[in-house]
Formats: C-alpha cells, structure tokens, sequence
C-alpha cells in the first residue's frame, strides 16, 4: 500500500522533509496568499510557537494599501513581519514558500523582508 496517494502529497512531503533539514536552528517565514491577501508568519518550530505574523489585512495595512492582492500589498507585509520579527529579536529565518511557485507576490514578500532586516 502506497504511503501518499496522489503526487500533491508527495509534493509537500518533500517540501517539509527539506526544511525539517535547514529550519532546526532557524525560525520559519512561512507565506500563503490567497487571490485577495497574503498572509506571512515567522514560526519557531522547536517551540511550537509563532513569533511574527503579518498580513494585508491587518489594520495598519487596509488604510495605506489599495488592494491587498498585488506585489506592492506583498512587499509592505514582508517589511512588516520582518520589523516585528526583529522587535522579538529574530534576525535570520528559513524562507517557507509552501506550495507557491517563487514568483510574483511570494517573491515581493520575500525581498520586503529582507529589506526590512530579514537574513535567509
């Protein structure tokens, strides 16, 4: 009997199995997005715990964003966790992708948080 039936969980077997290898040190920036939000959190994994998160829905985010669903939404919550994640005192993560391809909104977060002092 097969251990995972259908290739999407393959696909995310490997994904965790890889970082299980890298993020035993390091906390995890992990994303998801959504087709009208992006949401970020900085997670540590021995601890259980999530250290930072941001989103385009949180209220400092809605007033100054014109939709929270673009690349420029993504870039200002990448600076955001990362300034919160800093403020904790967490300075170099494992970038967590999830099943999102590298590009367009995933790839923004990810330059806003190195921007905002996010080392990975």
């Amino acid at each position: 009997m097969a251990k995972f039936r259908n290739s999407t969980e393959r696909r995310e077997a490997r994904v965790r199995r890889s970082l299980k290898a890298v993020a035993g040190a390091r906390a995890r920036l992990s994303v998801f997005r959504s087709s009208r939000h992006i949401y970020a959190q900085v997670i540590d994994d021995a601890k259980g715990t999530t250290i930072a998160a941001a989103s385009s829905l949180d209220k400092d985010m809605r007033g100054s964003l014109k939709t929270g669903a673009d690349t420029e939404a993504a870039k200002a919550v990448g600076k955001l966790v990362a300034a919160r994640a800093v403020e904790k005192g967490v300075k170099e993560v494992v970038f967590d992708r999830g099943r999102f391809l590298y590009h367009g909104r995933v790839k923004a977060l990810a330059d806003g948080a190195r921007e905002g002092g996010l080392s990975f």
